[in-house]
């Protein structure tokens, strides 16, 4: 098996629940209205440190669709699914899109990039 490069994301972000890898961002966020069937998913433009898994034909609330599962490529916990087609007309704006389903995922702050600044008052070195 060869070496997993992650991408990181520089501040808000959502994780991987399991290992708190860097999936999407906010700005990627299309819709937090989608579910599962496991619960609350959202919808994203984009997502990062996945695999995706093999097509299938999938039949949704919304209608027909071809979908690939997709997964966390650092841990392998199925994360979501991604639409590469929809059989219907209005449905076709979901296409190129990820979902990730809400209780697999994590919404986090990096503080890593963060600087802290220490305000409690001190001393100077002339003030003795």
């Amino acid at each position: 098996m060869g070496r997993i490069f992650v991408v990181e994301l520089d501040g808000r972000s959502y994780r991987c629940k399991f290992c708190r890898t860097h999936l999407a961002l906010p700005e990627d966020l299309v819709s937090r209205a989608f579910h599962s069937r496991r619960g609350k998913a959202y919808l994203f433009n984009n997502a990062v440190n996945i695999t995706v898994g093999t097509l299938e034909e999938r039949l949704m609330l919304s209608g027909m669709h071809t979908v690939a599962d997709i997964f966390c490529c650092c841990c392998g916990q199925i994360v979501g699914w991604k639409y590469e087609s929809a059989h219907e007309k209005c449905q076709k704006y979901k296409e190129g899109k990820f979902v990730l389903e809400r209780g697999r995922i994590v919404d986090e702050i990096d503080f890593s990039s963060e600087v802290y600044i220490d305000t409690r008052p001190s001393v100077s070195d002339t003030e003795e």
